[in-house]
């Protein structure tokens, strides 16, 4: 994304940004976030139906942090997340993985979280 990995290490861990960008399409949004970012602190966001239809918790502990370079955790249910970040020429790559859940299919899932990496990217090139 065409920022650099101080903004981009920002966005993806303060809460007031947080807010801002993890959710998946339009209709939802992120009414809560809260984060303690280091080994063992715990993160969490609440994903709504913009209508109040239906709303979830997002949850999670780190396992492992290097500042501007790897975030680690394990969701409730023991899944693991990984997020890497890549600074070259003041932009950055920042790739996730999960474990997928058993419920719904994985390409279901990629596209879910893929659609929060996109909207993580539009807010983080977009603010200030």
């Amino acid at each position: 994304m065409a920022a650099n990995i101080e903004k981009v290490w920002n966005c993806m861990n303060e809460p007031e940004h947080i807010r801002n960008w993890c959710y998946a399409s339009d209709d939802w949004h992120a009414p809560y976030a809260e984060n303690d970012l280091r080994i063992g602190g715990t993160l969490k966001t609440t994903m709504a139906a913009k209508d109040g239809s239906f709303s979830f918790d997002f949850e999670g502990v780190y396992d492992e942090i290097v500042p501007h370079q790897l975030i680690s955790y394990t969701l409730g249910d023991g899944r693991r997340v990984r997020v890497t970040f890549a600074e070259e020429d003041n932009t950055t790559k920042v790739v996730q993985t999960f474990d997928a859940e058993d419920t719904n299919s994985v390409e279901m899932q990629e596209m879910g979280w893929q659609a929060i990496l996109d909207n993580f990217k539009k807010y983080t090139e977009r603010v200030k």
